[in-house]
């Protein structure tokens, strides 16, 4: 004889009724536990465990291999509503392919950024889409209602908009307050949000780091006077990583943790993204929160509701099948393939053209640059799928008859009083089969922080040298590339090694800066502030609280970038100069461009 089905597992009943009887069946303690970003499974209940979070901004990040379309401001460039929606219904379409295999894949998607474009200066500017508030809501929710889906009862996806409000700049991003006019407030800032929440495909909103007018984003009194007015549903608001501390932390708001997570809670928030995957830390605060009487059971049980009623939307307990299901399976398609090359073509845009364009027939090119055999990933995108550079795609159109190149960097080689910088080859890179050279090329990030790689050495022969390309990206800031194009890096034991594909990382490894010294130079780590020096085992950052210094390096050129540049447009009837910022450096999360 089998058990009766409990009530919120039953579909015939609406969703506020499934919701309530969940409620209902849930300890305090367990209530209190939902409210954290990984909210722990109730096993008595049948209840799995539940993450909010998942980026997708321009195609799933972070989970491995997807269709990465173009940065947010390439869509915003294409001014077209209907692309939009559907680079964001493959978007969802892969998330929720993904979990269909992978645990980890969050279905409350963390996308997109309705955060306007106000400052050429602001790193993070390829997040959002424009500076126009009209043409950002359009295009908000244009991208939400691919994520949501079409669906008459399930949502593919839970969007959640980034990042209320008025969020501009890097520099003392938690601490900074921006000052807000009213009629800016209601006539630029909020009606990039209010747009596509009133569309009706938006899960919730992610508070800034920022305070505005003096208060926390994450106590804003908008969030229940504005946003929850616009529509009819609950909207969950997750807070942004670490923010919750930060109110009685770096923002002194409140005297004590308890008081500022029991303010936010008051204000509207509803999860909390702190101490990574610990939850116990804010069920405590906010257990004693309600012990104080800073809190009520009440405050808790509208913030689960809301919490509960997004995981119902999902089809959390009605066993959706993630794979098949009235979603269907999609990773990887054609379709995806050919709208990622749509969106591309759409995101181009022509400034001017004098009648040089269409090139004609058999041109002779030369194509130069930073960036012309590179493809750059920013902090939000997936691995990818397929690659193709510049370079390599003009190399393969059939009106051109030949192709000269020059990155345009210097290739250096490195003295110290010790003998000459040299580069180990890359361990089995002789053995290295097809597949293992694709996979390196499409995942930059492969080698990056392993400590069983040999580092950088000192040799005392001449002929030991490795030239390496010296890629300066403005304001003091350099890369070092091996010849094989393994970028130089410091992984956390503090030695130097060729392990990275490109730049990248939370804190960038790659970036460094040659201060003179003497009759030469130090080389200063950015990623730790330490300079290089030489040890028995090879290059390595100074200690940390020491009195140990640099090593002095000499710099000899051995040939210059602009001179390769000359020779390779001497050879051509036309030259395309492929130009831009590395995402990770000069400009990004945490670092506003100079």
């Amino acid at each position: 004889m089998t058990a009766e089905p409990l009530p919120f597992r039953d579909p015939c009943l609406s969703t506020p009724e499934r919701v309530a009887d969940l409620l209902g069946r849930l300890t305090l303690a367990e209530r209190i536990a939902m409210l954290h970003q990984f909210a722990p499974a109730v096993e008595r209940l049948g209840v799995a465990a539940f993450r909010t979070g998942q980026e997708a901004l321009h195609g799933v990040a972070w989970m491995g291999r997807a269709t990465v379309f173009p940065q947010a401001v390439g869509l915003g460039a294409t001014w077209n509503e209907d692309l939009v929606r559907r680079v964001g219904e493959a978007a969802g379409r892969e998330v929720r392919a993904m979990r269909a295999t992978d645990a980890r894949v969050g279905l409350n998607v963390w996308s997109p950024v309705v955060n306007l474009l106000r400052h050429p200066l602001w790193g993070r500017n390829e997040e959002g889409y424009a500076e126009d508030p009209h043409l950002t809501a359009a295009l908000a929710a244009a991208y939400t209602r691919g994520l949501r889906g079409e669906h008459p009862r399930y949502w593919r996806t839970a969007p959640i908009l980034k990042h209320w409000l008025a969020h501009n700049h890097e520099e003392d991003r938690t601490t900074a307050s921006t000052s807000v006019r009213p009629r800016v407030l209601h006539e630029y800032e909020l009606p990039a949000f209010a747009g596509p929440v009133r569309a009706g495909a938006v899960a919730g909103v992610m508070p800034a780091y920022n305070l505005v007018n003096g208060r926390p984003n994450h106590l804003s009194p908008l969030l229940a006077a504005c946003l929850r007015t616009w529509i009819d549903r609950p909207l969950v608001v997750c807070s942004d990583a670490a923010a919750p501390s930060n109110i009685a932390g770096d923002q002194a708001y409140y005297p004590s943790h308890e008081e500022g997570l029991a303010a936010a809670l008051r204000a509207g928030v509803d999860s909390f993204t702190d101490h990574g995957e610990d939850s116990q830390v804010t069920i405590d605060r906010l257990t004693a929160a309600l012990e104080q009487g800073l809190i009520d059971t009440s405050d808790i049980d509208t913030a689960v509701s809301r919490l509960l009623t997004m995981r119902f939307d999902l089809g959390e307990f009605d066993q959706i099948d993630d794979a098949q299901g009235p979603f269907g399976p999609a990773f990887d398609t054609p379709g995806h393939r050919a709208l990622a090359l749509e969106a591309a073509e759409q995101a181009i845009v022509l400034l001017k053209n004098d009648g040089l364009l269409p090139l004609r027939p058999g041109i002779r090119l030369a194509v130069v640059g930073l960036l012309a055999d590179e493809v750059k990933l920013d902090w939000y995108a997936g691995a990818l799928l397929h690659r193709v550079t510049p370079l390599e795609g003009l190399r393969g159109h059939p009106s051109v008859a030949s192709v000269s190149y020059a990155e345009g960097t210097d290739r250096v080689r490195l003295r110290c009083a010790r003998g000459w910088v040299t580069v180990p080859d890359a361990p089995g890179a002789d053995q290295a089969t097809p597949q293992e050279e694709a996979t390196a090329a499409l995942d930059p990030a492969l080698l990056r922080g392993r400590t069983d790689l040999p580092p950088v050495t000192v040799d005392a022969r001449e002929e030991a040298a490795t030239a390496l390309h010296l890629i300066d990206w403005g304001g003091g800031v350099l890369t070092l590339r091996a010849p094989d194009g393994r970028y130089l890096s410091v992984a956390e034991d503090g030695y130097l090694r060729a392990s990275a594909g490109q730049p990248g990382g939370w804190v960038v490894q790659e970036t460094f800066q040659l201060q003179p010294h003497h009759e030469g130079h130090l080389l200063r780590h950015l990623g730790s502030g330490r300079h290089l020096t030489v040890t028995t085992h090879g290059l390595k950052v100074a200690e940390p609280d020491t009195s140990e210094g640099g090593v002095v390096f000499t710099v000899e050129t051995i040939e210059r970038g602009e001179e390769a540049v000359a020779a390779a447009a001497a050879q051509a009837d036309v030259v395309i100069v492929v130009a831009g910022n590395d995402p990770h450096i000069n400009g990004r999360e945490t670092q506003d461009r100079d």
